[in-house]
């Protein structure tokens, strides 16, 4: 890889040592209801986003493989097994095709972390042991957040008990559609304190949220109630993360920065399939956050197909050829 790009993914390594952690903070009844959202504007950002802001040659391999470092592999599927579960681990490992890490330089690369459901999160702590990625677990109700509360509190400790390190939890959107701030803010106080010491992902199911201003104002109380990340979606929502609703979220993220000192981290799921995708959520980061968000500490993508577009695109960069996408399975 030529010089620019290496300066370019030496500028984009994540921070040594652990992020600092949110707290949970005194609910602001009153911030929350003066969130207004323009949302002509934000469309139109977003809109016009592709076309103005574009990467080429090595400096698009580098953002690729930043990119591929701050995947959430996921496997969220009914059928999933403890064989699932230990293939993907085995791709955290070795995310990339050792022929191609070796000519881009990355033979160390690892994916920002896999993401199980509770049951199996004791399988892939085992098949990640030594590898220092971490082990996420999507819990609390997970994907509709209806089973009663104290079921979906015992959800959250009991993955913290199997290993999980990282809490995806979801929360009940009905408070959020019904404007119930404080129950919103209790919830989701109570998973935070659930979680201990673990990481926790706060997501919203944007596509159920109906509007943008509900979007922001949930942000907000997530990151009020001491929320580590904020996500746009489970996966399972007939809309799933996409660059308006990322704008909106990011710009709460940066607000909230401004006021509190604290970093919170973004991680858009579902849908997610396409190199060129990641790279416009990158590009997203960079404008609105700037180049400190841009690492796993504080951006995820949720996602398991886009490792194989990823991997496809990258060959061509050191190839020059495309190759079949079973070339990079994922198992």
């Amino acid at each position: 890889m030529s010089d620019p790009s290496i300066k370019l993914v030496e500028s984009l390594q994540p921070s040594h040592g652990a992020p600092v952690a949110n707290l949970i903070r005194p609910l602001d009844l009153d911030a929350v209801a003066r969130v207004r959202v323009n949302r002509s504007a934000v469309e139109r950002r977003c809109a016009t986003l592709a076309g103005r802001r574009t990467v080429k040659k090595e400096w698009q391999a580098a953002w690729l493989l930043r990119a591929m470092t701050c995947i959430d592999l996921t496997t969220l599927d009914g059928a999933d097994t403890p064989g699932t579960v230990r293939r993907l681990c085995a791709k955290a490992r070795i995310p990339l095709r050792s022929d191609l890490a070796a000519a881009l330089g990355a033979e160390d690369l690892k994916v920002g972390a896999v993401c199980v459901y509770p049951s199996l999160v004791r399988e892939a702590v085992e098949n990640l042991r030594g590898s220092f990625i971490p082990v996420a677990s999507v819990a609390a109700g997970f994907p509709d957040g209806l089973t009663p509360l104290s079921t979906r509190i015992a959800e959250v400790t009991a993955a913290c008990e199997e290993g999980a390190t990282e809490i995806d939890i979801v929360i009940r959107r009905g408070w959020v559609l019904t404007g119930q701030w404080q129950a919103l803010y209790d919830e989701i106080c109570a998973f935070r304190e659930a979680a201990k010491g673990a990481h926790l992902k706060t997501i919203l199911g944007t596509g159920n949220l109906v509007s943008f201003s509900n979007i922001a104002k949930a942000s907000l109380v997530a990151m009020m109630a001491g929320a580590d990340f904020i996500k746009t979606s489970t996966g399972k929502e007939g809309v799933n993360a996409n660059l308006p609703v990322s704008l909106v979220m990011l710009r709460q993220i940066r607000q909230f920065h401004q006021s509190h000192g604290v970093k919170v981290g973004f991680k858009p799921a579902g849908g997610i399939r396409a190199a060129k995708d990641a790279l416009s959520y990158l590009t997203l980061m960079k404008e609105e956050l700037g180049h400190e968000w841009m690492n796993a500490d504080y951006f995820r993508l949720g996602a398991s197909g886009l490792l194989g577009d990823i991997s496809r695109q990258l060959e061509h960069f050191v190839t020059g050829r495309y190759s079949a996408a079973h070339r990079h399975a994922m198992g």
